[in-house]
């Protein structure tokens, strides 16, 4: 009988599984580095190839072949399992050919759970190995039972393929142990294995066992295999140029360095001109200074630097700069460019398009986040069937980070360092010498702030990788030591220049905020702010209005619009001419603005993630025409607009909030020196209707409190009741707000880091940078075009075309909304009901606004509502 690894199914030949091998084992080659070591220096290379040789060696049995090729089941169930005899003869495999204890361990986890995720990996190793003397009779534990099945797939392999065997770990171990060598020490490796993390009594296991580099080591392994395991798979294991498989295209300094000099020529700057000119002068120097620091960075070896420059000074182009010179200093493939929010991943890849002249389908540059159509396609699959064939190893390929540089969230790389799906670990090997900025750490969740450093230790001393956290607001994260020279390096030589000659704002705490220091009583209601707002318009200003929570935002909203009749509503007019296109991409914003601006000198616009993302990014580019043309805009948000969003306002007005946020939202104002001096108003609104708290008060005081040190901070570094400077705030009482939560509040989760040196895949895996939260997705659907698109994916849902299912699923996300459904919250999960899914098999449901009825679950204003008791009614 024909041993396989991959049957023959769908017009496709079977793969061997001795070819299987030999192909896995080649790209082990070409995904892992020469020079990688482990933590020991033993050859990372060769540990993961000898993996690849034995990882799928228990699909050589007759009980696997039978149920792959005939779906017969053995009468042993644990019998047809592959992973467990490969665990062992991959810690045989290794420990033969001399390498350490914990590399053996290692790989006995990888190839384990080469399907699967990390365990507690202390734990499973010991269970998997442990031995007792089961006197009572009883019935067999899983762990015994599949001890049991490795005996009889040995006994089984040896009558049927003991040639395919000898030859197999002849290979793994390159003629230092042998297959006979294997199956006669079967029942001493569970001894020793058991061993290796138990106590001196062996009941139990021990912790300290595995050392602190042992997860990295681990991950990096387990990862790498995957890889190599997958795009095998999905290749038929076809003979291909493995090299080229997984390179990177290099984004050229040169190129970039080419861009921003064309930027510098045709923007003059003179540090006595005009501020417009002197912005530019220091704007051009910060950048020079940057990428000079950054060799001499790169010199001393790299580990983790910090970039710190306000807004408006081209922290983008400055840290890719950086990234780029550090990655060509030290010989690395990849840059890895990380943002917190995926609204402003778009912006970051449009400039890196342009620069380069590219887009995101090739091995040059990759956009990957929820949102995105992910793949890397290579110019020569012209053939439309062998294109489709490959599809899947396309994609792998650009989750996987293979590009020269890929821009993706905090979520996604974070996430696959602690406790990753299977799926995410396969990014792991690109990380290894690559630069990873890190854009405004200090959005990263406090209970993460002590596993984040720990990670990027594992980045930075385990995998030779180069961290630069850039932001204007240091959350000092990296302040303390590391094995690769000490604690973070600063690439900006003085960051106070910098900030001081680009003030931009003064700060003011309004009375509301003064009540909140002194007493936490007496919020600003919303017709005191409502009214405020109008009277700044009235004087000719564009205002943004930052809000802590939707509900907020729309109890400003409607309080603006309730009482002034004539203010035109721009999402009223984005509307109508959207009942007039097939697609969202037909409005164009400047005439939208121009229509706008037609009506009134004036108007209102709401921003929240309840519009959906093609509309906000509509709306901003709206508003970016309104502001920039000095019309009187009023805009309501949410946080959304606080980070990347190249909006300029005469004055912000923001709740209560951490000082990060607050100077994030003071980068919306002023933003390119429109008037001498921008107003940021700190003002602590009211409970909306039906809530508990105020808006600031529940966002940001759930479990540490940080709006007291917020507060108290700004009150304590001004003198008396006057304004707060951009530098004082942006510099001074940020370092204190800091030094105040690490110091005094001592804010992160200590037992998350904790996980990390104990191995605990198994708690790592249940940590989330976003709140774990039920939530329901929704399609909207307002175009022609976007009704089209949902009815093609029904046609190919019951034509069983699933792959062109996801591409047009894909192609809606931009037209999708989250809703979260909180505990107790029946009611909206009711109502959410009446909506029917997008197809027969998948949770997201599809709402089309010109539908009968339905129009009351849509505001064009502030998008997505939950219908009212009213409402409900007439719908059923």
């Amino acid at each position: 009988m024909a041993v396989y690894s991959h049957p023959p199914e769908d017009g496709y030949e079977g793969v061997y599984l001795r070819d299987h091998l030999d192909d896995v084992a080649r790209r082990a080659r070409a995904v892992v580095p020469d020079e990688a070591t482990t933590p020991t220096d033993e050859s990372l290379q060769q540990v993961v190839q000898t993996l690849a040789y034995v990882h799928d060696f228990g699909k050589a049995t007759t009980f696997f072949q039978e149920y792959l090729q005939h779906g017969t089941e053995p009468e042993h169930k644990p019998c047809r399992y592959h992973a467990p005899i490969g665990s062992f003869a991959a810690y045989y495999a290794l420990d033969a050919q001399g390498f350490e204890t914990e590399a053996c361990l290692a790989g006995f986890v990888s190839v384990a759970k080469h399907h699967g995720r990390l365990p507690d990996v202390t734990q499973y190793i010991y269970d998997r190995a442990y031995t007792s003397e089961n006197s009572t009779g009883g019935a067999q534990t899983n762990d015994e039972q599949l001890q049991a099945a490795i005996a009889m797939q040995l006994n089984d392999i040896e009558d049927h393929v003991p040639d395919l065997a000898a030859d197999v770990f002849d290979a793994a171990t390159d003629g230092d142990g042998s297959w006979d060598g294997f199956r006669y020490s079967y029942k001493e490796l569970l001894d020793e294995i058991a061993a290796a993390v138990a106590t001196e009594s062996g009941t139990t296991i021990s912790r300290e066992s595995l050392s602190e580099s042992c997860y990295g080591l681990t991950l990096e392994i387990w990862g790498s295999l995957v890889l190599a395991d997958k795009t095998s798979a999905a290749s038929r294991s076809e003979e291909v140029d493995v090299d080229s498989t997984y390179e990177a295209t290099k984004p050229s300094l040169q190129v970039l360095d080419d861009y921003v000099a064309n930027l510098e020529a045709s923007s003059p700057a003179d540090p006595e001109g005009s501020r417009t000119e002197r912005l530019n002068h220091y704007r051009s120097r910060a950048r020079s200074a940057v990428v000079e620091n950054a060799k001499q960075f790169a010199e001393g070896g790299g580990g983790v630097a910090t970039l710190t420059l306000p807004t408006g000074m081209g922290k983008t182009l400055s840290g890719l700069s950086a990234a780029q010179t550090v990655r060509d200093e030290l010989g690395g493939e990849r840059v890895v460019y990380t943002l917190p929010f995926t609204s402003i991943i778009d912006q970051v890849v449009d400039e890196i398009e342009n620069i380069y002249e590219t887009d995101t389908l090739g091995r040059l540059l990759t956009a990957h986040h929820h949102l995105s159509e992910t793949q890397i396609v290579d110019e020569d699959d012209v053939d439309a069937d062998e294109a489709d064939r490959n599809d899947d190893v396309a994609g792998m390929l650009a989750e996987s980070w293979r590009a020269g540089l890929t821009v993706t969230t905090f979520v996604q790389l974070f996430e696959s360092l602690a406790g990753p799906a299977n799926k995410q670990s396969m990014k792991i090997p690109a990380l290894r010498d690559s630069v990873v900025i890190l854009d405004e750490p200090q959005s990263l969740p406090l209970d993460w702030w002590k596993l984040v450093p720990r990670l990027v230790g594992i980045l930075t001393e385990q995998y030779g990788a180069t961290v630069i956290a850039m932001t204007a607001t240091q959350p000092q994260l990296f302040d303390e030591p590391t094995e690769r020279g000490g604690d973070a390096t600063e690439l900006v030589d003085d960051p106070d220049v910098y900030f001081e000659a680009t003030e931009r704002v003064q700060y003011e705490l309004d009375a509301s905020t003064e009540r909140y220091i002194e007493t936490q009583e007496a919020p600003k209601s919303y017709t005191e702010a409502g009214t405020e707002l109008l009277t700044v318009v009235d004087s000719g200003a564009s205002t943004l209005a930052v809000c802590n929570t939707i509900d907020s935002a729309r109890a400003l909203f409607d309080e603006l619009t309730d009482n002034a009749d004539s203010l035109p509503r721009v999402g009223d007019i984005y509307a109508d001419k959207l009942s007039t296109v097939e697609t969202t991409a037909d409005i164009d914003p400047k005439t939208l603005a121009s229509r706008i601006e037609e009506r009134s000198d004036r108007s209102v616009l709401h921003l929240s993630t309840r519009l959906r993302p093609v509309d906000r990014l509509k709306l901003i580019e709206t508003a970016k025409e309104l502001t920039d043309g000095g019309h009187g805009l009023i805009t309501v948000s949410t946080q959304l607009i606080e980070a990347g969003v190249d909006i300029s306002f005469d004055r912000v007005y923001r709740d209560l909030a951490p000082i990060d946020s607050i100077v994030q939202a003071a980068g919306r104002c002023n933003r390119s020196f429109e008037r001498e001096q921008g107003r940021v108003i700190v003002w602590w609104l009211d409970v909306p209707d039906e809530q508990q708290k105020t808006p600031a008060e529940a966002v940001y005081n759930r479990g540490a409190t940080l709006l007291p040190v917020a507060a108290e901070t700004l009150d304590a570094v001004r003198e008396g009741d006057e304004s707060l400077s951009e530098t004082t705030v942006a510099r001074t009482a940020v370092t204190e707000y800091y030094r105040t939560l690490h110091s005094d509040k001592n804010v992160g989760k200590q037992e998350y880091a904790e996980y990390v040196d104990d191995v605990r895949g198994d708690k790592l895996k249940d940590l989330s940078l976003i709140d774990q939260r039920n939530a329901v997705d929704i399609i909207i659907c307002r175009t022609k075009d976007e009704r089209n698109q949902v009815e093609q994916v029904r046609e190919a849902w019951s034509q069983y075309e699933f792959d062109r299912v996801r591409r047009l699923m894909d192609e809606l996300k931009q037209a999708r909304v989250s809703i979260p459904v909180y505990r107790g919250e029946s009611d909206k999960k009711d109502k959410l009901g009446q909506l029917n899914p997008v197809h027969s098999d998948t949770d997201v449901l599809c709402l089309d606004v010109r539908k009968h009825g339905l129009s009351e679950y849509f505001d064009e204003n502030t998008g997505f509502v939950i219908p009212d008791s009213t409402a409900e009614r007439r719908i059923l």
